[in-house]
């Protein structure tokens, strides 16, 4: 919201000795957001005069079209002897009134004006246009053009109101009341202790059976409708200077008298209204909701198809406004135009004036459907005064009696929905427990009125809430106001008091225990946004059963393109992955830990808690049981060299043994075994693909998958050629290793080595030979580790050697060399029964 100062001193007496930067620190302690103050008319000295031009001769002999002007300009050149300029612009004509920057003025930009000998003839000065005087877009081009009744001489920076200060408010969605002057007035009267004259405060008549009739279908998407009707406008009425640069300031285009007039009034008051060209009216104007696949075309132009929650403004032939958005091109005020033949000017007479209040929600779901945001919508969807309608078609109506000579007829139409104005119920000490400070009561019932409540009550404040202030809705919110007028730089600096006992869980400790741990490894971490489509799934080549593709799907995503919630990490990285090579990076190891999000079975339906007290468990367990299914989840991908090449010698790629690592990498961090298997899933390559298994209760889990992607995913992802991947489940993990983890404890007793070979087929993983050892040899196995794979002529075809390093320690005592032998040989026996392996050379 841009507010001019000269404007906002209209309805607030400011000491004339404030400044804009003054109202900006008054308005930042109030809680405004005032981004900036710019200062118009900087680098702008006159003289700049009003000026008639009396003769133009055109200069033919040049390149381009030249006038040589001369200009009546009053006494303002000392002299009163009419002004010589040389212009090149061509939309004025003798008679018209200018603005003449005379020689000595400064404009924008460093621009100076003096006599200077051009065209073979002396320029005395400049005639302007609007962009030379920093006037912004007026919606017209080249030289101003004033009314006529301005008379040469008078100093037309101050008919235009060249100096100005604006401040520039970043108004949040929860202070809509602050898009309008009289909103921005009321906080300024506030934090400087003044009266506020309010401008919605005018005499309106009440409804009565003439009025313009209105017929309102859905009384919840608008409540209340106002319509007046206005006839006999001059058609070639103008708006006036001061209209004009007011709507400029604010940073608005003029457009034609009737629709300048609506958005001043909009401005003013923060009611967006909309004047309809009653000729062009059929019938009653009706509010309702659309009728799926009906069309309007809006004042932009743009055939829209409507949807069934649209909320439209009718007339008997069907749609001619999308509500509290756009009206529609079929009802437009009409320009004034002249007949070729007769003279006659032609436009718009007759209007009627809509001042309606339509539902937030409906104007907000509306204006983001058709991706149609406008100055209304904005309004509309953080809440307008519902009160004020009735007050801003008034004012639009007397307007519009005033500059465009028009008629108010007697007729007024006020269509209303019953309703009680808001209270809310607060101890009087509330604030003062909010914020940790004795405000009193007194202050507070003050502070409550100055926002514009009724407060009544002593202990207890019964608080009625005013009705531009929609955001006022508990008690907290009161207290809000209570301490932000009382100033946020008057509360007291204390550090909380935590309970102690309380730290990380251990789903966090595990968290960064595994982050460590593949940052160590030399993965790095990349964040990415929880959201996903089906067509990320579709690259990852799921099968149209596959449990990844049932989502939770947002009712309100940010983007269309991913409109639920991920069930997989692995889009986000392998999307990173494409970007930082694209960019020049090709040996890349990135990994990422965070929640996916499945929906459980059957509908799950969220309490709303409290907030005026600790909910319960029985209500936190309620809330859980509404929220879709979050386990956490790891993923690792990488691609190029891991280890690099250099003057060391060579490198090596990265391959789907590295996924695998990863994945043990983890494990270990978490206590839980983890073996992989050969697989065959989604995105991974059919030959390289290792299910990742664990036991949970004796019972065997899938928890992830690793290996290297499918050509068709790289292909259809953008990835570089033999990119691999491992994705799992944490949560599953960590409970399949329950509270095993624990430190590492470290013997005084020697350790005793036995090595052993076993002869297997070979299709049998290593991994699983190497779990079913571990599970024979018991508890006095400390480690165990595969440092040999033999295939060839001395164990026959379809066989290969797995050696083994098995170490045994006790933490009490020296094991024997029978206790050590006796540990080896059931798990040898363990391996001979799972894995049908047979000790090499028996």
């Amino acid at each position: 919201m841009r507010v001019p100062l000269s404007w906002l001193r209209e309805y607030v007496d400011l000491p004339a000795t404030e400044t804009g930067r003054d109202v900006q620190a008054k308005l930042i302690a109030a809680g405004l957001e005032v981004e900036s103050v710019e200062q118009l008319g900087a680098g702008l000295t006159g003289p700049l005069a009003v000026g008639r031009v009396l003769t133009i001769e055109e200069l033919t002999d040049f390149k381009k079209p030249i006038r040589f002007c001369t200009v009546d300009v009053g006494t303002a050149n000392g002299t009163g002897e009419p002004q010589e300029i040389i212009c090149g612009a061509r939309n004025f004509a003798v008679g018209d009134k200018v603005v003449v920057a005379l020689p000595g003025a400064v404009l924008p930009g460093d621009f100076r004006i003096a006599e200077r000998k051009t065209y073979g003839r002396v320029s005395r000065g400049m005639i302007c246009s609007g962009d030379e005087l920093g006037l912004g877009d007026d919606g017209s081009h080249g030289i101003i053009v004033l009314p006529p009744e301005y008379e040469p001489g008078i100093d037309a920076a101050a008919l235009l109101e060249l100096y100005d200060e604006v401040l520039d408010i970043a108004v949040t969605p929860d202070r809509g009341y602050c898009l309008s002057m009289r909103g921005v007035a009321r906080e300024t009267a506030t934090a400087y202790g003044l009266p506020l004259r309010d401008p919605a405060l005018l005499d309106v008549p009440g409804p009565n059976a003439y009025g313009y009739p209105v017929r309102i279908a859905d009384p919840v998407g608008c409540d209340r409708f106002t319509a007046r009707t206005v006839t006999g406008l001059n058609p070639e009425a103008h708006s006036p200077i001061w209209l004009r640069r007011r709507l400029q300031k604010a940073g608005m285009r003029p457009v034609s008298l009737a629709v300048d007039i609506t958005n001043y009034v909009m401005l003013e008051l923060g009611q967006p209204l909309h004047a309809y060209d009653r000729t062009r009216v059929q019938g009653t104007i009706g509010v309702r909701r659309a009728e799926p696949g009906e069309k309007l075309t809006t004042l932009d132009g743009v055939a829209r198809v409507l949807d069934a929650a649209d909320l439209v403004i009718t007339d008997d032939r069907g749609p001619i406004g999308l509500a509290g958005v756009m009206g529609g091109a079929n009802t437009e005020i009409a320009d004034a135009t002249a007949d070729p033949e007769t003279g006659q000017v032609r436009g718009t007479t007759e209007v009627v004036i809509e001042s309606a209040h339509f539902d937030a929600v409906a104007i907000a779901r509306t204006a983001r459907r058709h991706k149609l945001g406008s100055e209304a919508s904005r309004r509309f969807e953080r809440g307008v005064d519902p009160l004020a309608g009735a007050a801003a078609a008034q004012r639009t109506v007397d307007l519009l009696v005033l500059l465009a000579d028009g008629t108010a007829e007697a007729g007024v139409t006020q269509v209303s929905s019953p309703s009680a104005p808001r209270t809310i119920t607060m101890a009087a000490n509330h604030p003062d427990r909010v914020a940790g400070v004795d405000y009193g009561r007194e202050t507070v019932v003050r502070r409550l009125q100055d926002v514009g409540c009724d407060v009544y009550g002593q202990d207890e404040l019964i608080v009625t809430v005013p009705s531009w202030r929609p955001d006022l809705g508990a008690p907290n919110d009161l207290a809000e106001e209570v301490i932000r007028l009382e100033g946020y730089e008057n509360l007291p600096t204390t550090l909380p008091r935590p309970p102690a006992g309380r730290g990380l869980t251990d789903r966090q400790r595990l968290h960064r225990r595994v982050g460590r741990a593949l940052a160590g490894a030399g993965y790095v971490e990349a964040l990415n946004y929880p959201f996903i489509g089906e067509q990320a799934l579709d690259q990852l080549g799921l099968t149209a059963d596959d449990p990844a593709r049932r989502v939770v799907t947002l009712v309100n995503p940010i983007s269309d393109e991913e409109p639920a919630l991920r069930t997989t990490l692995l889009p986000g990285l392998l999307g990173a992955l494409r970007r930082n090579t694209g960019r020049g990076s090709h040996d890349l190891a990135l990994f990422e830990t965070g929640l996916v999000f499945h929906p459980g079975a059957g509908p799950r339906t969220a309490p709303v808690l409290p907030a005026d007290r600790r909910p319960t468990d029985q209500e936190i367990a309620a809330l859980d049981a509404g929220l879709p299914e979050q386990p956490r989840h790891a993923a690792v991908v990488l691609a190029g060299e891991r280890e690099r090449s250099g003057w060391w010698g060579k490198g090596r790629a990265g391959d789907w043994a590295d996924a695998v690592e990863a994945a043990r990498l983890i494990a270990g961090e978490t206590g839980a075994p983890l073996l992989a298997e050969q697989a065959q899933y989604g995105p991974w390559h059919p030959g390289r693909c290792a299910a990742l298994v664990t036991f949970v209760d004796g019972a065997k889990r899938t928890v992830g998958h690793a290996g290297e992607l499918h050509p068709r995913v790289v292909k259809a992802l953008g990835l570089p050629a033999r990119t691999c991947a491992m994705e799992l489940n944490l949560d599953l993990l960590a409970e399949a290793a329950g509270d095993t983890l624990g430190a590492p404890r470290i013997s005084t007793f020697p350790v005793a080595t036995q090595d052993v070979a076993l002869v297997v087929d070979s299709d049998v993983p290593a991994d699983f030979v190497e779990h079913q050892l571990r599970a024979g040899a018991g508890e006095l196995l400390e480690s165990i580790r595969l440092f040999d794979i033999y295939t060839g002529d001395q164990i026959g075809p379809g066989k290969k050697s797995l050696a083994y390093a098995l170490r045994f320690r006790a933490p009490d005592r020296t094991l024997t060399v029978e206790e050590a032998t006796a540990a080896r040989e059931a798990a040898v026996a363990r391996a001979a029964e799972a894995a049908g392996a047979v000790l090499r050379g028996a």
